[in-house]
C-alpha cells in the first residue's frame, strides 16, 4: 500500500483502546484512535455507529461530528459516518452481536432524525431489505446519495434485486451476520454472489470471520475489481489479545484478533489492523499488489467519491 494513498476502512467500530460508540467519547481519545489509524497505514475511516435506542445512536453520532469539526486529524481520518442498524433483521443468527431489543423495522423518520444527528455525515447505512417496508427508506437514502449497504439480512433474491433497483449497491460483511448453519444452496452469501454485477460485497479478511478458503472463492466468482475488505474494527484493533467493551458488549478478544462475546457464541468485530489484512491477503490467499490495493483502497475511495 503506498504512503500518499493509505487504506480506506468503511467499517471501523473503534479502535487502538477507543469505543466510537461510547456517550463519554472525549477529543483526546479520539485524537489518539486517529493518530493510531494513520500510523498504522489508514488513509481515511468511517466511523461506525451500530445499533442501539434510536436516540442514544443518536447522541453518539452527534458526538463524533462535533469532536470532528474540533480536530484537523479527526477531519481528515473520519471520512464520514456509517450506521449498522437498527433496521436490521432480528432473527437469531442474522442479527449477530446486535442487540435485539433496540432492532426495529426501517422508518424514513427515524432515518431522517439519525441522518440530521450525524450533521450530515452519515455516507453508508446497513439495513435488512425485507425489514424496509416499500423500501421506502432505501430509496430516501439512495436519494441523498448515502451508500446503502444490505447486511444481517435473509433477503430472498426477489427482494435483493428489488432493493438494488431502489438503491441498494453493497453488502456489509459478507459471509457473517448470519447463522452458522445455512441451507445448502439457497442461502444469503449464494445469493448475494449470484448478484456480484449489482452488488459490492464486502469481507472481513482475518481468516476467523471467513476461512481463507472460502474468502479465496468469493473473491473469485465476484472479483476483486468490485469487491472491498473491510476490517470492522472493535477497540482492541492495533492492540491485541485482552478483554475490551464496546457499546453494551463486554468482549475478550483472543490471540486470532476476533473479538467474541463472553459466552463465545457471537463474533463482535475484529482487532486486525488494515495492515495485517494486507498482509493476510497477500500470504494466505496468494493476491497480489494490485489486487489486494483494490480491495483495500482503489474499490473503497472509489465507492465514497
Amino acid at each position: 500500500m503506498t504512503a500518499e494513498n493509505g487504506y480506506i476502512d468503511l467499517q471501523v467500530n473503534g479502535y487502538a483502546g477507543v469505543d466510537f460508540n461510547q456517550n463519554d467519547l472525549t477529543e483526546q481519545a479520539l485524537h489518539c484512535a486517529c493518530r493510531k489509524l494513520r500510523a498504522d497505514g489508514v488513509g481515511g475511516v468511517l466511523a461506525t455507529i451500530i445499533t442501539d435506542e434510536v436516540e442514544v445512536m443518536a447522541v453518539r453520532l452527534g458526538r463524533l461530528a462535533e469532536l470532528r469539526e474540533k480536530d484537523p486529524l479527526v477531519a481528515d481520518m473520519i471520512l464520514g459516518l456509517h450506521i449498522e442498524g437498527p433496521f436490521i433483521s432480528k432473527e437469531p443468527g442474522y442479527v449477530g452481536a446486535h442487540p435485539v431489543d433496540a432492532v426495529r423495522p426501517a422508518d424514513v423518520d427515524v432515518m431522517r432524525q439519525l441522518i440530521d444527528a450525524g450533521s450530515e455525515l452519515v455516507r453508508m447505512v446497513t439495513l435488512a431489505p425485507e425489514c424496509d417496508p416499500g423500501l421506502k427508506t432505501t430509496k430516501m437514502l439512495a436519494n441523498q446519495n448515502v451508500i446503502v449497504s444490505a447486511g444481517h439480512t435473509d433477503a430472498s433474491t426477489d427482494q435483493l434485486n428489488a432493493a438494488v433497483d431502489a438503491g441498494l449497491s453493497v453488502f456489509t460483511h459478507l459471509g457473517n451476520g448470519c447463522p452458522p448453519n445455512l441451507p445448502r444452496h439457497d442461502n444469503i452469501i449464494q445469493r448475494v454472489l449470484s448478484l456480484g454485477d449489482k452488488l459490492q460485497p464486502c469481507f472481513i479478511a482475518d481468516g476467523v470471520h471467513i476461512p481463507y478458503f472460502a474468502l479465496k472463492n468469493y473473491l473469485a466468482i465476484a472479483g476483486t475489481e468490485r469487491c472491498i475488505v473491510v476490517s470492522d474494527a472493535m477497540p482492541a484493533a492495533g492492540l491485541g489479545p485482552g478483554r475490551y467493551t464496546m457499546g453494551r458488549w463486554d468482549l475478550q478478544v483472543g490471540e486470532d484478533l476476533a473479538a467474541r462475546s463472553p459466552d463465545g457464541t457471537h463474533l463482535v468485530g475484529s482487532a486486525m489492523s488494515m495492515r495485517q489484512a494486507e498482509v493476510n491477503l497477500k500470504e494466505q490467499l496468494g493476491l497480489s499488489d494490485m489486487e489486494t490495493t483494490r480491495l483495500l483502497d482503489i474499490n473503497p475511495r472509489s465507492l465514497l467519491g
